[in-house]
């Protein structure tokens, strides 16, 4: 694809086109990193890059550069390039979309294979693929366009909308509703039961999980990622929430719109979170907390009460990520520090 049909695709973009120079209007065939890029490659450095990267456009063998168009240093630096470049406010959007014209999805066959197993009443919509041995239960409704890859089971009663894509080997529950153009990564598990059990006199007794889970629309589950269903009720994750893998969402959990969750995420039973929060990798919450709109924290909080709209936390148990900083620099301190402490102690008992 020739630049100069790139940027006309950007400037229908929010990526935000400043400035730009062409001078040999390359032939855009690949995207790579500054330091891989060859010819006809295109590469970028987003608003936050290292001033070690910065200098890599100097010497990159990328035919074109996408460049964060509020930073003076790349700014005096372009004014000395022979390689075409592209000053945006988002360059990292930028470059997302043009992976997206250079690297189009795969459009699979739409129909049904012939090892598929469809129940009884299962109505499935125009455009629809269903994979390799995919079983589909009994009044399950699937919405036009979506694609279901081989080994996918979807139990009875499920609700799929429009243009979603379920990868291989995942497995949905009865009762849940996927809403529409949402990514379910391969061996992810939406409404399995909840972990419900009441100590007795004689064991623990179990809880049935009679609930349902809800993904609202856009919605993406990464690979072995769990969602489960409530006794009671509805475990919901709010429209454009993007889950990463090996994450573990309890039972009756709602999560508000355009949240986001790293890898080995733990979210206990009931939590409430709100919208457009981050929780980096490892972090762990604790049943029943609420987790105010915005708040971000760092990997490996414990979250275990209720964090206020707008907060940034770190450590365990969570605390604001200021003060955990001013802590952690500490730590390595605290036996200097005891020790001095027992040494005024005994000055003192003299």
């Amino acid at each position: 694809m020739q630049l100069t049909k790139i940027i006309e695709k950007l400037k229908l973009s929010q990526s935000g086109i400043v400035d730009f120079k062409i001078k040999k209007n390359p032939n855009i065939l690949t995207a790579a990193s500054l330091e891989k890029a060859k010819e006809n490659d295109i590469s970028f450095l987003d608003n936050n890059s290292q001033l070690n990267l910065k200098h890599l456009i100097k010497t990159t063998k990328a035919s074109a550069l996408l460049l964060p168009a509020d930073d003076n240093f790349i700014i005096e630096i372009v004014k000395q390039l022979t390689v075409d470049w592209i000053l945006l406010k988002e360059p990292k959007i930028a470059f997302a979309e043009i992976l997206e014209f250079l690297y189009p999805a795969e459009i699979e066959k739409e129909g049904i294979h012939k090892s598929a197993v469809i129940g009884d009443n299962v109505k499935i919509g125009p455009g629809v693929s269903i994979g390799a041995n995919v079983y589909i239960g009994n009044n399950t409704e699937i919405g036009a366009g979506t694609i279901i890859h081989a080994g996918v089971v979807i139990y009875k009663k499920v609700r799929i909308g429009a243009k979603n894509f379920i990868h291989a080997n995942s497995v949905i529950h009865s009762g849940s509703i996927i809403g529409n153009q949402c990514v379910i990564n391969a061996n992810a598990v939406i409404g399995g039961e909840g972990f419900g059990f009441v100590p007795t006199s004689n064991g623990w007794k179990k809880m049935p999980q009679v609930g349902i889970v809800i993904l609202k629309n856009k919605v993406e589950i990464g690979s072995g990622s769990t969602i489960d269903r409530p006794s009671v009720g509805e475990t919901i994750i709010g429209e454009d929430t993007k889950i990463d893998n090996l994450v573990q969402i309890g039972h009756g959990v709602t999560t508000g719109k355009g949240c986001a969750m790293a890898a080995q995420v733990g979210i206990a039973g009931g939590a409430q979170i709100g919208d457009a929060v981050i929780l980096a990798g490892q972090v762990g919450v604790s049943n029943k907390v609420k987790i105010g709109d915005g708040v971000v924290a760092s990997s490996k909080t414990g979250i275990i009460s209720n964090v206020e709209a707008g907060e940034v936390v770190s450590g365990f148990p969570a605390m604001p990520n200021k003060l955990w900083l001013r802590c952690s620099a500490n730590f390595k301190k605290l036996p200097e520090i005891v020790k001095a402490i027992r040494q005024l102690d005994r000055r003192n008992s003299r």
